[in-house]
């Protein structure tokens, strides 16, 4: 028995997330097909983070075990061939063989989120259901000064979605740092694990302070809060990437 992990991109538009469901295409499903159909086993394909439907990958981090080891090259050739057969909007970028006891979960050191807002008035066409259309200016300097206060080890239950499974809503924020990338305002975020929407409920709440319905320090007091209905909206799947997963 061999293990293998791969680095996947995908589309997350029209999946209804990583995890396999009863109802809907998801990352997972199209790859164990995928693994299936070169391989005839039927195998689980673990991830590094569940993400949700309309979020999208750019370094998703997966593993799997198989009976006989394969090259590497012609493994990852044949994944993507059956993809394309599917038409999955999924890809696998690289793939290496790893210890028996590494997983893409329990492994993993630091997870990594890009979240895109395209700030100007027209929409983009060529960015539907890639970015969160803000048609309104926001003030990113005022967003930086609140973003300052989330990082660190916080009770994050303020930005904690319902149906959350931590066990605890303890994290450590290790960054989040906001770019201005021309029209695009970029949020980078990193920590060990976060809780379930924790990305976007701390965007959705520091576009609220970029538009002046909140100060930059009212993070604080909606911190200490610990409830949900303090702190902004959350913010729409479709500007969300699971950007990078570090071991």
């Amino acid at each position: 028995m061999a293990r293998y992990k791969i680095v996947v991109e995908y589309d997350g538009t029209t999946l209804v997330g990583w995890q396999k469901q009863e109802i809907g295409d998801s990352a997972q499903g199209f790859l164990e097909q995928a693994l299936f159909g070169f391989t005839h086993q039927k195998n689980n394909i673990f991830a590094a983070g569940r993400t949700d439907a309309g979020v999208h990958a750019l370094g998703q981090v997966a593993h799997f075990d198989v009976e006989t080891k394969m090259d590497l090259y012609h493994m990852c050739e044949a994944f993507n061939a059956h993809l394309r057969d599917m038409k999955a909007p999924v890809s696998v970028l690289t793939i290496e063989e790893v210890c028996p006891d590494f997983h893409a979960r329990f492994s993993a050191v630091k997870r990594a989120y890009l979240y895109r807002i395209l700030n100007r008035r027209a929409r983009s066409v060529l960015l539907e259901n890639r970015v969160w259309h803000v048609n309104y200016k926001l003030d990113v300097e005022k967003m930086r000064q609140a973003a300052i206060h989330l990082l660190g080890h916080h009770d994050f239950s303020a930005f904690r979605g319902a149906g959350c499974q931590a066990l605890s809503p303890l994290k450590t924020l290790d960054k989040l740092d906001i770019v201005q990338q021309g029209e695009e305002i970029h949020f980078i975020v990193e920590a060990k694990s976060f809780l379930y929407h924790q990305v976007r409920n701390m965007v959705g709440t520091l576009k609220m302070v970029g538009d002046g319905h909140l100060k930059p320090e009212d993070i604080v007091a909606i911190l200490e809060s610990r409830k949900r209905e303090e702190a902004g909206v959350t913010a729409p799947a479709s500007g969300l990437y699971l950007s990078k997963i570090e071991y």
